[in-house]
């Protein structure tokens, strides 16, 4: 094993359709398109590998296994396994080759649990499928679309984007959990905690493989490497920017790396617009997904002024009450966007949001106003305290 091989596996490779997405009508579609991400991913990793290499001709020595490199380059075979293999075919989550690789070379795959950590994982997700099929019987989608719903009064419509989300929440909350169980079952993706992986890019620390095992079996793993959804934070983390963050973590790790480090910019904003739009384009063509990704770059701008200006001139009283309406219009953004990545059309968005006032649009250019007015700082540099990853005292967790 080279690199961070610290991690289970299996001995086969196994073989099945390439990664695609549930159809766009069924209730269940994800929009998930992994195969060209794990050629994107793989095509870097050779290029890391290359570049290590060349810089070991200069100097004239080997440093040895560096972390996450790859130990050569894959053949055809192997690229082909890597991008059919069956973990995350349907759903994700996105995994590297390098994640794959350890996953195979795994000496001892039998002292990995995965039992245990596959029912703690998998516990909350008959009560979000349920809520899920609940919220979406008491306010489906469809009503939106019919010319009654806006007769109702200007509450009744603001309201309804909020179990619109929630539903959607719901129904990617259950899928995502499945196919993170999918993977610990198959003991895909766990390295030892003292590896402390990041979900997407796995191992951040150098970990030596157990020699035995006994030491195998001794070791405590998680699963961060696949994780692609933290529920409660993603619901209770106080900023648009980091709700981002605990969505779909393992491509928000590629999208990341890949595609807002290579930004033709340098302000955050705009690099946010730009991977936005690209992530916009990966989903598909419907001129919803653009209205929605690109709604978010301005949420983030307006909320990084305006937090930089007032936030840290209040007291701590203040600065709780502040987060809590923060996260109040945080998921209320987060409704309003989601109409457009849900109702798809151009004309069905811009009638409910229309109906709506445009209300977080208008809202956020006044906060941008506001916050430029009073002098905040770019988001991409403040370095100001940041509000608590949630709102509650105490980071409870699905698992």
């Amino acid at each position: 094993m080279g690199g961070s091989s610290c991690g289970p596996g299996a001995h086969l490779v196994h073989l099945w359709p390439p990664h695609f997405a549930f159809s766009r009508h069924h209730p269940w579609d994800l929009g998930t398109h992994s195969g060209p991400a794990l050629l994107v991913s793989l095509a870097s990793e050779v290029q890391d590998l290359h570049v290590a290499q060349r810089k070991e001709m200069a100097a004239g020595f080997s440093k040895g296994p560096s972390l996450g490199l790859l130990p050569d380059v894959p053949s055809l075979m192997e690229t082909l396994s890597y991008s059919y293999c069956y973990v995350g075919i349907m759903t994700g989550p996105f995994f590297r080759y390098r994640t794959y690789l350890d996953w195979l070379e795994q000496p001892f795959p039998g002292a990995v649990p995965s039992l245990r950590p596959m029912l703690r994982r998998a516990w909350p997700a008959p009560l979000f499928g349920l809520l899920f099929l609940l919220s979406s019987h008491l306010f489906p989608l469809e009503a939106v679309r019919e010319d009654a719903f806006y007769a109702r009064p200007l509450p009744a419509r603001l309201f309804y984007m909020i179990p619109v989300f929630f539903a959607f929440r719901m129904r990617f909350y259950v899928a995502w959990i499945a196919a993170e169980c999918g993977c610990i079952a198959a003991g895909f993706g766990a390295y030892p905690v003292a590896a402390k992986a990041r979900a997407g890019g796995g191992p951040t620390l150098q970990c030596p493989p157990p020699s035995s095992p006994e030491k195998a079996a001794s070791l405590e793993y998680d699963y961060e490497t696949i994780r692609n959804i933290d529920c409660y934070n993603t619901d209770f983390c106080v900023r648009v920017r980091d709700g981002m963050r605990y969505w779909n973590m393992t491509v928000q790790w590629w999208l990341a790396q890949y595609i807002y480090k290579n930004a033709p910019a340098r302000s955050y904003v705009f690099r946010s617009a730009w991977t936005m739009l690209l992530s916009a384009y990966w989903h598909g063509l419907h001129p919803g997904y653009y209205l929605s990704f690109l709604t978010i770059p301005l949420c983030l701008a307006a909320e990084g002024r305006l937090e930089s200006a007032l936030r840290g001139r209040l007291s701590p009283r203040g600065r709780e009450l502040w987060d809590w309406a923060h996260w109040f219009l945080k998921m209320r953004a987060y409704d309003y966007m989601c109409m457009g990545f849900v109702l798809l059309s151009l004309g069905d968005t811009l009638r409910y949001w229309a109906s709506v006032y445009f209300c977080i649009h208008v809202l956020a250019l006044l906060a941008l106003g506001l916050g430029l007015a009073l002098g905040g700082g770019s988001p991409s540099r403040r370095k100001t305290s940041s509000p608590a990853a949630s709102l509650p005292p105490g980071k409870l967790r699905e698992e």
